[in-house]
């Protein structure tokens, strides 16, 4: 009895085992009841099912900061709710390229939800491996952080100053070219599955084939591992605890997969959020450069200064496109 204790109260990267089995069983809760409650049947996402689910998910992450507040102190949940905030307004851009990738396969919206569901379990997987990979680095070569907080200020630059960049050809995708190559793919969707059995037209035997929709699945993960990139280091230019960086990642990525219905319809009234990101990405990038002279900046200045410059982006871009029609 005491062993199974010591194995749940013990630490597992820095935090209480039972603090990640927790957070688990949560995500695993949260996910169940989304695809086999509120979607067992497929049916089209409308814009206030949309706003109503992110909502759901929203609180569910604000809980879960406060949660963090009442075990873990004040500090660490600021952290989060910092973190969680961030993740959400980084990963907006990836709206655009996943409304790209499921018009270019035409998904239909009753099975656009299918997709985006589906494509969480890949996250979660994915953005744990980068998570560890990246806490190992800054655990071992503490100048990793200023490598990152370079990065986040080039990259805010970047943003402040470069041109809108074009859209890709998916057509011409590498990924998309090496999957039609290596697998069998239909022209047509098969419902809403992934996978269907079909008879070879040369051999007439039964034969595996993937649908458009696993093909727009796979594209989504591997756009969703392009934008970690920037994503991640933030986080950790924030905080370097793993069970702070990994939670505020996930809760950021469920509300925002279950806005996409209703963002995706809205984000060309956001022409500012560009630049408040950039200013969110340079702020960070600037306080772990000048952590030395400086010293720590408190949480909840950081938790302060990235609200008030992502909720003044997206206030003056509503109210620069107010006549626009939505």
């Amino acid at each position: 009895m005491n062993a199974l204790q010591a194995l749940f109260t013990g630490p597992f990267l820095g935090t209480p085992a039972w603090f990640w089995l927790a957070f688990i069983a949560i995500v695993l809760a949260l996910l169940v009841f989304d695809l086999a409650v509120l979607h067992r049947d497929q049916h089209e996402i409308e814009m206030r099912e949309s706003l109503l689910l992110y909502s759901g998910y929203f609180s569910a992450g604000l809980l879960f900061g406060g949660w963090i507040w009442g075990e873990l102190g004040a500090s660490k949940a600021l952290e989060f709710y910092t973190g969680f905030l961030v993740e959400q307004s980084l990963s907006m851009d990836n709206v655009f390229v996943m409304a790209m990738i499921l018009g270019f396969f035409g998904i239909p919206r009753r099975y656009q939800h299918r997709v985006l569901f589906w494509g969480i379990l890949g996250v979660i997987a994915l953005r744990a491996i980068m998570i560890g990979l990246g806490t190992v680095l800054v655990q071992r070569f503490n100048w990793v952080l200023y490598v990152f907080a370079v990065f986040l200020l080039l990259t805010g630059i970047k943003m402040l100053f470069g041109r809108e960049v074009e859209r890709p050809d998916l057509a011409q995708n590498p990924g998309l070219k090496f999957l039609r190559r290596h697998i069998r793919v239909t022209d047509e969707l098969h419902g809403g599955r992934f996978l269907v059995r079909l008879r070879d037209p040369v051999s007439g035997q039964l034969q595996r084939y993937a649908t458009p929709l696993l093909l727009a699945l796979v594209l989504i993960e591997l756009a969703d591992l392009v934008f970690a990139v920037d994503s991640v280091p933030a986080v950790f230019a924030i905080t370097q605890d793993p069970f702070i960086v990994y939670t505020s990642n996930i809760f950021a990525i469920l509300g925002l997969r279950a806005l996409y219905f209703a963002l995706a319809a809205l984000m060309h009234r956001f022409i500012y959020l560009k630049y408040a990101l950039a200013l969110v990405l340079i702020f960070i990038g600037g306080k772990i450069l000048l952590h030395g002279f400086m010293g720590k900046i408190p949480a909840v200045v950081s938790l302060g200064v990235t609200f008030g410059l992502l909720a003044s982006g997206v206030l003056l871009s509503l109210l620069k496109t107010r006549n626009k029609l939505v």
